[in-house]
């Protein structure tokens, strides 16, 4: 808009009625137009105009309350301004609806309403005929009087605020550059107002009184500032400027506002934030980063998307526990009644943490150890590890990775992605509040893979004692220490985890838990558990220790005791409901004559307390037994040896079976058998056929397996069985078909065999023999070498079984079968010098 040239408007214009505020001449505002008569206002005469004077329109503010707008066109207001729609945007979200980009030209008086559909045009006249003051610098009287005072105010409100603002800077080239008549609309479209304030300038059509009527208005936001700037002064941690205004533009760009409430807000925010920065001992080049993101955020507008990410990630960087940290329990006497409190047996786990506690002792700043438990399920790993964490003194937190198949979510986004966020370690820390936490990583061999990455990969940095000092989250992008926490994970079996990952952590087994020791934790642990849960008293309901021991043989057959938590847990039910179906009124009423007055009135009489459980009532209660001692039983029929498997679930019996049948010496395997048992299986028929005149199996050929097709079979056939352990079971079950003796009842094998007949050691001893005993066997067979393996196994169950230790096939046999399997001739033991 130049001042050396009126501005000419067309004498019809159409009118948009707006409740969005009053747009003054000189100032761009954004209107969003929703209603029939202004969306078709914009369709027909904005989208579809072709030329410059197509895009006047005159704005009217609608005075009338929206809320009770209606259909029928308002009284339009006698004085509007005529503007030019520089952008037109569309929407259909929420509803279709427009926003108009509408920069304000000059004041029109509506003469006369032409017509009101689609949208109304009126007769306008135009009011500002700015030509007249082209010479306003000489204006004299009251007039030049009151057009200084309004520059020299609208000098000094500029001048309070930053001039290293651009838009700043751009208002205060403007105030030189504009002429003094064009000051009151351009101010007071900026300045702080209300819409009926702006309603009145508007109105003034008269140039003495709209300098009259916009001077207050300057002055009270002057007032303001400088209110404002003694406050400020008060605090000499805040920001020197006076006032952070809106970047939105200026005349003849976009309206901005000078809002004083929410910039101070939000200054006050930015200040406690550095505050906090400053007081979270942050290592140098955390604390560098942080510094350098704060000042970013300070001259950023709230409006940016970048702003809400920075800030996040300022808050979580202050709230992370840089130098925080816990002071350990190092009473190791307290340490050793709490754990054999919480936990029986687990001699192995407890002496580790001991070992800890003594070494930390003597040693204030060693690295926290990482432990990996490895054991069936229900064995109490992941107890344990929270009960560490209370005997330490320390904050527990458990990650569980079962099923994680993604890197993100060890360690983290990347800031620039949409929705980022740290990974769990660091949100672990986080919530605990402390640098020296215990950490439980659940079910680490249950990780996943995918496109999005490796998280096994991603936890060798966390869990390598050498690296964790300086773990980068992608998200942080600075190291963090992590070198003093307890890292425990738990597994039920190492084969899945990766060697690399393997190689970091120091790997305890946990084994299952013998008849004996079950019954301990029952009662000192289960049972206790169970009777507060179910609301009932050892004075109402007791097991005793022989129905514990049926219930461990007869109803669960597992390493742990999860299983037999279940069934405590359905005795308490089955006792609730006596409970709860005896009549209120006979509580206290036991006796004979009660009994004979109920014997009358088919009332049931009331549970003698306590209740005790004997086999009859197990029997009611869990059904007949899941599991029999079906071990003698099988073993009726020459063909049938009993092998020791391990599973991850614990240790295992089982039936080798053997059958021969007329045909042409082929051997036939079934049981879903993996490819090493099935060698095993070959080996052991080759093993035969060679010493079968030694053992007087030929049954009058050179060959036992002329005229004779052997099926081997392996019970279970829904399990997948593999690996080397069971050679010496199909040995001893061949021999004892060919032989047609019978294999004693009581006796379990485990060995892997070769090709001359030695029998060589197999993993999983102890899990294998706690099997063994369970199923009630009275000996067990392993090789020589796996001797050492015994120390591990509790003694009361060495002393229940009888080991036979065999380093040959010849001595597995004489052990499998009731008086020896003699040899017709004896050969002498050949060492191998290999």
């Amino acid at each position: 808009m130049s001042s050396n040239s009126g501005i000419q408007i067309p004498s019809r214009l159409p009118l948009l009625c707006t409740h969005d505020g009053v747009l003054l001449p000189g100032s761009t505002m954004r209107i969003s137009v929703d209603t029939a008569r202004n969306m078709q206002l914009v369709k027909s005469r904005l989208l579809k105009g072709t030329s410059l004077k197509s895009t006047i329109i005159g704005v009217i503010p609608n005075t009338r309350d929206p809320e009770h707008d209606s259909d029928e066109l308002p009284s339009l207001h006698s004085i509007g301004t005529a503007g030019l729609a520089v952008q037109v945007v569309g929407s259909n979200w929420p509803k279709p609806h427009y926003t108009l980009l509408i920069t304000g030209l000059c004041r029109f008086r509506v003469t006369q309403l032409l017509r009101e559909k689609p949208f109304p045009v009126a007769e306008v006249e135009q009011l500002d005929k700015l030509e007249q003051y082209t010479e306003g610098d000489q204006a004299d009287g009251e007039l030049g009087e009151l057009s200084q005072r309004f520059y020299q105010a609208a000098v000094q409100l500029v001048g309070m605020l930053d001039m290293s603002v651009p838009v700043v800077a751009k208002l205060r080239r403007l105030l030189d550059s504009l002429p003094k008549e064009t000051l009151p609309d351009v101010l007071a479209s900026m300045i702080r107002t209300s819409n009926k304030e702006k309603l009145q300038v508007l109105d003034a059509v008269d140039l003495e009184e709209r300098f009259k009527k916009a001077l207050p208005l300057l002055t009270r936001q002057i007032e303001g500032l400088k209110l404002l700037q003694k406050t400020r002064k008060l605090r000499p941690d805040d920001d020197k400027r006076v006032l952070a205004i809106r970047k939105g533009g200026v005349f003849p760009g976009r309206q901005f506002s000078l809002d004083e409430e929410g910039e101070d807000e939000d200054g006050d925010d930015t200040a406690m934030l550095e505050k906090k920065v400053k007081a979270a001992a942050m290592p140098e080049a955390a604390l560098r980063v942080c510094l350098k993101e704060l000042k970013r955020l300070k001259k950023m507008p709230q409006s940016m998307p970048e702003y809400a990410l920075t800030r996040n990630y300022l808050e979580m960087m202050v709230e992370l526990p840089w130098s925080k940290s816990s002071t350990d329990c190092l009473d190791i006497r307290a340490a050793r009644v709490l754990l054999d409190n919480d936990h029986y047996a687990m001699e192995k786990l407890k002496r580790r943490v001991l070992e800890y506690l003594a070494v930390r002792q003597l040693k204030s700043t060693l690295k926290g150890p990482i432990l990996c438990f490895v054991g069936p399920p229900g064995v109490g790993k992941t107890s344990v590890g929270r009960s560490i964490a209370r005997t330490l003194g320390r904050e527990f937190h458990r990650l569980a990775l079962g099923g994680v198949c993604d890197q993100s979510d060890i360690r983290g986004h990347r800031r620039t992605y949409v929705g980022s966020m740290p990974g769990r370690i660091i949100n672990g820390l986080k919530t605990v509040g402390v640098n020296n936490p215990v950490f439980l990583l659940d079910e680490v061999d249950k990780l996943g893979k995918s496109l999005q990455g490796d998280p096994a990969a991603a936890l060798l940095e966390v869990l390598d004692p050498e690296q964790n000092h300086s773990f980068t989250d992608h998200y942080l992008n600075v190291p963090f220490d992590l070198s003093q926490v307890l890292f425990i994970a738990t597994a039920n079996t190492t084969a899945t985890i990766p060697p690399a990952l393997l190689d970091r952590m120091e790997v305890l087994q946990v084994p299952g838990y013998t008849q004996e020791e079950k019954v301990e934790i029952a009662h000192r642990h289960l049972i206790p558990h169970q009777l507060e849960q179910h609301g009932l008293t050892p004075q109402q309901l007791q097991i005793p220790q022989d129905t514990t021991k049926d219930i461990i043989s007869k109803y669960t057959r597992e390493a742990g005791v999860r299983s037999l938590e279940r069934k405590i847990g359905a005795i308490c039910r089955a006792v609730a409901v006596k409970f709860a179906e005896e009549p209120q009124h006979t509580h206290a009423h036991i006796g004979v004559e009660e009994g004979k007055n109920e014997e009358d009135s088919g009332i049931a009489a009331p549970p003698e307390m306590p209740i005790v459980i004997d086999p009859i009532a197990l029997k009611d209660i869990l059904g007949p037994p899941v599991f029999e001692m079906e071990v003698s039983e099988r073993l009726t029929l020459p063909g049938v040896a009993i092998g020791l498997a391990w599973t991850p679930m614990g240790g295992e019996i089982m039936f080798v079976e053997a059958s021969r049948m007329e045909g042409e010496g082929q051997l036939t395997l079934t049981g879903q058998l993996g490819d090493v048992m099935k060698e095993s299986a070959h080996l052991a028929i080759s093993w035969l056929r060679s010493n079968a005149k030694t053992y007087l199996l030929t049954n009058g050929s050179a060959d036992p397996l002329e005229g004779t097709d052997i099926h081997l079979h392996f019970p279970a056939g829904a399990v997948t069985k593999d690996g080397p352990s069971a050679g010496v079971t199909i040995v001893t079950c061949l021999a004892s078909l060919l032989s047609g003796r019978l294999v004693r009842s009581d006796v379990a094998m485990t060995g892997e065999i070769t090709l001359r007949g030695l029998v060589l050691p197999v993993g999983g001893i102890k899990d294998k023999v706690l099997a063994a005993h369970r199923a009630n066997l009275k000996r067990v067979i392993i090789p020589k070498r796996n001797e050492k393996d015994l120390e591990e196994i509790p003694p009361q169950v060495r002393a229940d079984l009888d080991f036979v230790f065999a380093s040959t096939l010849d001595e597995v046999l004489n052990a499998a079968f009731d008086g020896g399997f003699p040899a017709a001739v004896s050969h002498p033991q050949v060492v191998s010098k290999l």
